[in-house]
């Protein structure tokens, strides 16, 4: 009997800057999804380098982001993936029929403390997860724990 594989899914996460929201989100997803979802990230007018805060934020959790840098969003890049996920690219992001795609109205956390990025990433964190069930549902979610107390509004609010 032969078993053929189905391709990964790809999820394509987009921001402006590719320095954030964007990084937390591939981040969260390499790291938790087991290796059954093809990550990638860009953004429309991509930074110089990874937000710091971003990194401290996740590397509190045990992520390591340093060695992801931005990259500039084409259209290749949107076309060959099947999920694209907007967290403010605004007009920028090409759309192609046949794709899914969602927005995640988050916060920047550019000029933002550790504090407030520490909420930023708790709720990326909170819809990759939604995510990974969506997509791979039989994908080895990885427990990573916050040093800081847990995010009372992602357990209470609905999701907009």
């Amino acid at each position: 009997m032969s078993l053929t594989q189905t391709p990964k899914p790809s999820v394509l996460f987009v921001c402006v800057h590719n320095a954030g929201r964007s990084q937390m989100a591939a981040g969260f997803l390499r790291e938790l999804g087991g290796g059954d979802i093809e990550v990638r990230s860009a953004g429309s007018a991509p930074a110089e380098s990874i937000n710091p805060v971003a990194v401290d934020a996740m590397r509190e959790l045990g992520i390591d982001i340093t060695r992801n840098s931005p990259t500039l969003l084409d259209a290749d890049t949107v076309r060959t993936s099947d999920v694209v996920i907007t967290m403010g690219c605004g007009d920028a992001c090409p759309i192609f029929p046949g794709k899914r795609y969602e927005d995640w109205v988050l916060d920047d956390p550019a000029g933002q403390s550790l504090e407030s990025v520490r909420r930023i990433r708790d709720e990326i964190r909170t819809r990759v997860e939604a995510l990974i069930v969506d997509l791979a549902p039989d994908a080895g979610t990885k427990s990573t724990q916050s040093t800081t107390t847990s995010n009372p509004i992602a357990e209470t609010a609905p999701n907009d």
